[in-house]
């Protein structure tokens, strides 16, 4: 199926590895032009690479710094004539119980996981409006549809995003632009390994097998979603949230 993204510019924030990574793949693969950020220089010099033979910018920033995004998003707009899609995505909060975690804790993990969400869409937003065509997807994780103990925090601080999307929709829908909320379960990532360090193979095994289609998710399984919901055939969705879990989530809600 043809999504209709051809000639298309976006914006995929923390797109070196991992999930932001698989939604840049996707999207340059269905024809858009993308600007990906990062703060690793070397990985994301790799990241672009990756993405040829589609049109790249590639800017080194740390979403959680105000100033950064603005230029990013202005250099995006100013060297690829444009802006239609913006994917969101930072930093998780750190695992652990709701009650492992200080006040402190907390109003750092607004800091990293919720604000620098925001912060790019606030920002994008004109750029949308004047293209009379927009997507935003904001990448949350299924612990706010089903909060996880050992997530707590995720579960806690992200949930703000639907709030942020669900709130934002109907202003934004008269301009041609939907926002939807992304809830993935585990997918196979650099940094689900690094947390389960040489346990990783035996770890990844043990959770798939309790998920209904008996596995974790990969890459380009999320990928592919991100760009369903950014077509031109989603223009009729908005203000919701997809969970991307293999079945995990066994709630009605």
């Amino acid at each position: 199926m043809d999504l209709g993204l051809a000639g298309r510019v976006a914006m995929v924030a923390a797109a070196t590895s991992g999930l932001g990574g698989a939604v840049a793949r996707a999207l340059a693969a269905e024809g858009c032009a993308v600007s990906i950020c990062g703060r690793d220089a070397g990985r994301l010099a790799a990241a672009a690479r990756e993405l040829e033979p589609a049109t790249v910018l590639s800017r080194a920033v740390d979403v959680t710094d105000a100033d950064a995004v603005r230029d990013w998003t202005a250099q995006t707009v100013r060297e690829l004539g444009g802006l239609h899609i913006v994917v969101t995505n930072a930093s998780g909060p750190p695992p652990g119980p709701v009650d492992s975690f200080g006040v402190t804790d907390y109003r750092a993990a607004l800091d990293t996981a919720l604000l620098p969400h925001i912060g790019l869409v606030t920002t994008a937003l004109p750029h949308l409006r004047a293209a009379g065509w927009g997507r935003v997807l904001m990448i949350a994780s299924e612990t706010v549809r089903q909060p996880i103990p050992a997530y707590g925090m995720s579960s806690t601080v992200r949930l703000g995003l639907l709030g942020f999307a669900r709130t934002l929709a109907p202003t934004i829908a008269p301009d041609g632009v939907t926002i939807n909320v992304l809830e993935p379960g585990y997918h196979d990532t650099e940094g689900l390994r690094r947390q389960f360090g040489d346990r990783a193979d035996n770890e990844l095994a043990r959770i798939g097998a309790a998920i209904p289609v008996g596995r974790v998710g990969r890459l380009d399984d999320f990928g592919a979603m991100a760009a369903m919901l950014a077509s031109a055939q989603a223009g009729f969705v908005t203000g919701t949230s997809l969970l991307v879990d293999g079945g995990a989530t066994r709630g009605v809600g």
